[in-house]
């Protein structure tokens, strides 16, 4: 289904000093390196003191789980071609080795920030707080006595030590699981290897009370409470008992570990007879790919990590010591407890006044509705798929599935509208990257409700957020349609800022439909009437608009590009957008995470401004602006502007048709972000970002306090 881009999109060659080569490497950054920035951005918010505790807890943790992510997959492909000794596929040209080299160099900086704003900063401002992490020598005998039973009876039975010897080959270590490797000398004097895997099937938080005795071992558990309780890491306690699971040997030295295995594992989805049985297979086989990554406790034995690093088959440099808990993503769990005081203000979003009254399916079809989440609530959009499930002249839900969450209360609805006798079709992206076992479930589920369920297409990712909804009414067959930048997930739509469009617009419902033929069936389809779908029209769409722009711009001097999107890698856009500058189009883009495109080069990208936020909500939204001589001209959805994107996934972009509400997204919601001085960064021609603040004369803009604030009542 994909085309040739490279036919399709050739470049014309570059005259002229004053164009420069556009294929020039220094015209792009780095999207590893620049990938590490947003990171580095992450890592910013979790050590501001501004923040409430907790809050710095939670983006600590969010820093760590994104670099694990980031090993998994990105380092572990350059990884791959660095052994293949392949060369550089990307626009910069920085080879494997170098890429490589520097992005240990930053990772090793970065966490030394994280390390040492734990151990010296945040840690001991908790434990002054109340939420004590400590370390076993710090219990006092009666908890330690108590450990001592807890340890013998719940933690002990279940630890399995290993042997490594002759007869005891290397154990396979699963991805990211913690794990001790112990030293060990036996009466007569012999030198042995062993390693434990600390379970992950118990609490890795022991939260022993301080001032009364545990009545039980359960009481050890997680306690939202924590007013009364120190919190032990298990690892700790396990690691203060080694010495009991090898009798008749002397534990030398211990240390804990952990290993990053490459999770970019491919499908041979042609030669699967069963997308859904080879996507079980592919969830195991991650658990054991090539090691990309060893963690190890700051301060084990140099003859441990020789051992390791001999046994695992890896390099030095990718060896990384860490003071501090390892696998600090779980801490995430600490969010949880009930110290309100300790994080923000709970935000709940608000309820736009139309439908708080009247029938929806009438407030539909009579207007285009947009939703901006989190600071509209996502409840609308929840409602009215519960409401198609239960309305008798509903007829017909399909819908697609990418990341839905535990517990979902769409998979429910679905199921509840083809109990009610609906013709229902899911959509199901199985290979949605580590959420494949959540959506195998769901899937499973709805087909034993009677729900048609669908795995996508061989090769491509479904990443469109659409819901459809037919219905029987007194003048007919009337089609509703829900299109989104973001999942139908009712957790992260509460952290995530998204927009939705609510239409009933014939073209636009008839383009839903025919997409989910192409999804479901062998339907082939290049153009639509209104949407812009990828893999095969949304690169062309995107490009011809921004010619449109310089063209428009030349005869009439008033050229404006904004996009805002999470990343920004696709040459051929990055081209199309030096080529509008170098128009004199003005071009304002703010993208959250990766962007390959340089700004500021004098000559090329001197009109091109490129900013990033980074706060309390995760920007998620894309909306891509043209102001057409005034016409205006601007679609949301799901696409970022990546070749994945574009080439390797059915993606949408719907046009905002409503001039009131194009209006809004234009003059408030992407004014606003664009003009944020507060949380917002600028990328510099150097490719490094600047931390915007307000000058003495300034109005301070927090565009995520703004929307909070205004949005949800002046469109309501």
């Amino acid at each position: 289904m994909a085309p040739n881009i490279s036919a399709l999109y050739q470049e014309p060659p570059c005259v002229g000093e004053e164009t420069g080569d556009l294929a020039c490497p220094d015209l792009y950054l780095n999207r590893e390196i620049n990938w590490l920035d947003f990171d580095a951005k992450v890592l910013d918010e979790a050590t501001d003191a501004r923040l409430p505790l907790l809050e710095q807890l939670k983006f600590l943790a969010i820093f760590h789980n994104n670099l694990d992510e980031f090993f998994m997959v990105r380092v572990a492909n350059i990884y791959r071609q660095y052994r293949s000794g392949a060369a550089s596929s990307s626009p910069d040209r920085l080879t494997p080795a170098k890429q490589l080299a520097e992005i240990r160099r930053r990772v090793l900086i970065l966490l030394a920030r994280t390390q040492d704003h734990w151990r010296k900063r945040l840690a001991p401002q908790l434990m002054d707080r109340g939420v004590r992490l400590v370390r076993y020598a710090d219990l006092s005998e009666k908890q330690r006595r108590f450990l001592d039973g807890y340890f013998k009876n719940e933690i002990y039975p279940i630890l399995t030590p290993q042997a490594i010897d002759p007869g005891h080959p290397f154990p396979t270590i699963s991805n990211t699981s913690l794990n001790f490797i112990i030293q060990l000398r036996s009466r007569d004097g012999v030198t042995r290897f062993a390693r434990l895997k600390c379970p992950n099937n118990v609490s890795r938080f022991i939260f022993v009370p301080r001032n009364k005795e545990a009545k039980t071992y359960a009481s050890l558990g997680f306690n939202a409470n924590v007013r009364d309780d120190d919190i032990l890491l298990l690892e700790d306690l396990i690691g203060e008992y080694l010495a009991s699971l090898f009798p008749g040997n002397a534990v030398v030295c211990a240390g804990l570990f952990r290993i990053t295995r490459n999770t970019d594992v491919e499908i041979e989805e042609d030669e699967a007879d069963d997308l859904l049985e080879a996507v079980k297979d592919l969830v195991e086989q991650r658990r054991f790919g090539d090691v990309v990554r060893l963690e190890i406790a700051h301060g084990t034995s140099t003859e441990l990590s020789a051992f390791l690093t001999k046994r695992l088959g890896i390099q030095p440099f990718q060896i990384y010591r860490i003071k501090g808990p390892l696998a600090f993503s779980e801490l995430m769990a600490l969010y949880g407890v009930d110290r309100p005081a300790l994080k923000e203000t709970p935000f709940y979003g608000g309820l736009p006044g139309v439908f708080q009254e009247g029938d929806l399916y009438t407030h539909i079809r009579g207007k285009d509705i947009l939703l901006y989440h989190p600071y509209d609530s996502f409840a609308p959009v929840l409602d009215f798929i519960r409401r198609s499930s239960e309305d008798p002249g509903v007829i017909a839900i399909k819908q697609t599935l990418y990341r839905v969450g535990n517990d979902s209360p769409i998979v429910r609805a679905l199921i509840e509208a083809r109990r009610r006798g609906k013709q229902v079709t899911a959509v199901v992206e199985l290979k949605a990257r580590f959420d494949e076992e959540r959506n195998i479930t769901w899937a499973e589920e709805m087909e034993k409700a009677g729900v048609n369920v669908v795995y996508g297409l061989v090769g491509m990712k479904i990443h469109a957020k659409l819901c459809l909804v037919v219905r029987r009414e007194t003048d007919g067959v009337t089609r509703y349609a829900h299109i989104g930048t973001g999942n139908y997930n009712a957790s992260t739509a509460k952290m995530y800022t998204d927009m939705g469009l609510l239409t009933a617009n014939p073209d636009i419902c008839a383009d839903v439909t025919d997409l989910f033929n192409v999804m479901t069936g062998y339907a082939h389809r290049e153009q639509y009437r209104e949407l812009l779908v990828s893999p095969l029209s949304m690169r062309n769409a995107l490009l011809d608009m921004i010619r449109n722009e310089i063209a428009l711009h030349q005869q009439y001097g008033n050229g404006e590009i904004i996009f805002k999107c999470n990343q920004l890698v696709d040459k051929h856009l990055i081209r199309a957008l030096y080529r509008a500058s170098m128009a004199g189009v003005r071009v304002r883009l703010q993208v959250r995470g990766i962007c390959c495109l340089r700004p500021g080069v004098p000559g090329i990208s001197e009109n091109i401004e490129v900013t990033s936020i980074v706060g309390r909500f995760l920007e998620h939204a894309r909306a891509y602006w043209f102001n057409a001589n005034g016409e205006g001209s601007l679609y949301i959805g799901s696409a970022d502007l990546m070749p994945r994107n574009l080439d390797r996934r059915i993606e949408v972009l719907v046009p905002i048709l409503d001039p009131g509400l194009r209006s809004l997204i234009r003059n408030d919601i992407l004014e606003t972000h664009l003009k944020d001085n507060m949380q917002a960064w600028r990328l510099r021609e150097d490719g490094t970002y600047l931390r915007l603040a307000p000058g003495k004369d300034d109005e301070a803009v927090n565009a995520q306090d703004i929307m909070a604030l205004r949005y949800g009542r002046e469109h309501a």
